[in-house]
């Protein structure tokens, strides 16, 4: 018999990208033909496809072999980009959406960047199979451990061992960006000191999610790529409850073990609760850099273990083991948020676009314009589009 959990990391994840691929060209076709352009987000109208891809176009964007087993996700502009041979003629933006002067400058090679992903893999699988082993995430809803454990064991081994489950995680999005990468697909322009950067569809940003000091924080570096879909086909476009929705269509998205569902409602009242405490209480620790060192320890800590558990029933994906661990911590940290919901006053948000998001779309204006004045039988613009600096200019950052 095969055990569910490889079914599912075999035959479900072509799926589950393939499923990405096409609802984001879906909404893509029809932003760019059915909608009109003031009608447009500033990042729907830079993604927008102004003519319907041919057979082959279509099938080889979420059939071509690069991404068809683990992805990442891509949008379509950017992969025609590529396909087209392109990607390193086309100016980028640096990392303030500003545009970089254009320099001539030889194909860049992607195998400094190959070479150090492939590093990465293997040092995420080395700590995955020795750590790993030695803390699994089951031992948390251990019958002796839960009896017998003080509190201060309880959460240091919730953090160690989910600090030990994600390792597996980063090798494969970490590998999968290196295929395509060895592919030559993934450059991003050039940095300050004109290296070649090579992260345009990479997954996560390891640093940045182990230093998390928010909720938000560790979500918009981990399977970037992911949340960016979501953001695109749900979170943009939801007129009632766009974090509810987008949680929502994120478990739906991944499967159907109750787990997911679980962890994803649970994320849901995370979110919103740290997007109420920082509001609230942020701006009395920024004035001084001790107060600002104070509240990043704090914030850090309180993250990891908020983000550790959350994510425990992702990891069980049954609801019986998920309920155990939740009541051994007498669903303490769900309480205390719902006590921040109802206590607190909650700021109403805009929906802003993140700084990667702003590097893509950038790019893909570009596109537009260069392919018009190069290729005029490819994606012709029909409307006028404002630059990345005046439309982000209207953007506030999303909380």
């Amino acid at each position: 018999m095969v055990d569910a959990g490889t079914q599912k990391t075999q035959c479900t994840r072509p799926m589950m990208i393939i499923t990405q691929k096409i609802t984001s060209l879906a909404y893509e076709i029809h932003d760019g033909m059915f909608r009109k352009d003031e009608e447009l987000t500033p990042s729907q109208r830079y993604l927008a496809v102004r003519r319907m891809p041919s057979l082959l176009e279509y099938l080889s964007y979420n059939c071509n072999f690069m991404g068809i087993l683990a992805g990442p996700l891509c949008s379509y502009k950017d992969y025609i980009i590529f396909i087209e041979g392109r990607s390193h003629h086309v100016a980028h933006s640096d990392k303030n959406g500003k545009e970089e002067p254009h320099r001539a400058r030889a194909e860049p090679s992607p195998n400094v960047a190959v070479t150090q992903k492939l590093l990465v893999c293997g040092l995420s699988l080395l700590v995955h199979l020795t750590v790993s082993s030695f803390f699994p995430v089951e031992h948390n809803i251990d019958e002796h451990f839960r009896a017998t454990a003080s509190w201060p064991t309880k959460v240091i081994y919730l953090y160690i061992s989910l600090l030990a489950a994600r390792p597996k995680y980063y090798f494969a999005w970490t590998l999968a960006d290196a295929i395509n990468n060895a592919a030559g697909f993934g450059f991003r322009g050039h940095d300050e000191n004109g290296e070649a950067r090579w992260d345009l569809i990479s997954n996560l940003r390891i640093q940045q999610i182990e230093m998390s000091t928010s909720f938000k924080m560790f979500l918009d570096n981990w399977n970037i790529q992911t949340a960016l879909w979501l953001k695109r086909v749900c979170y943009e476009r939801a007129t009632v409850s766009p974090t509810i929705q987008t949680f929502v269509l994120s478990a739906i998205w991944h499967g159907v073990y109750p787990g997911y569902y679980l962890t994803f409602l649970t994320g849901v009242l995370m979110t919103l609760a740290a997007r109420a405490m920082r509001s609230n209480f942020r701006h009395y620790f920024v004035g001084s850099p001790q107060r600002k060192l104070l509240y990043d320890v704090v914030t850090w800590a309180v993250t990891q273990v908020a983000v550790s558990y959350t994510v425990v029933p992702f990891v069980l994906l049954s609801v019986r083991p998920s309920l155990a661990f939740y009541s051994s911590w007498y669903y303490c940290l769900h309480i205390a948020g719902i006590l921040v919901l109802l206590l607190l006053p909650v700021k109403k948000t805009q929906r802003g676009k993140s700084t990667h998001e702003n590097v893509q779309l950038s790019r893909s204006k570009k596109f537009d314009e260069t392919e018009t004045s190069l290729e005029p039988n490819s994606f012709p613009e029909t409307n006028s589009v404002r630059s990345p600096e005046a439309a982000s200019a209207h953007l506030p950052s999303n909380q």
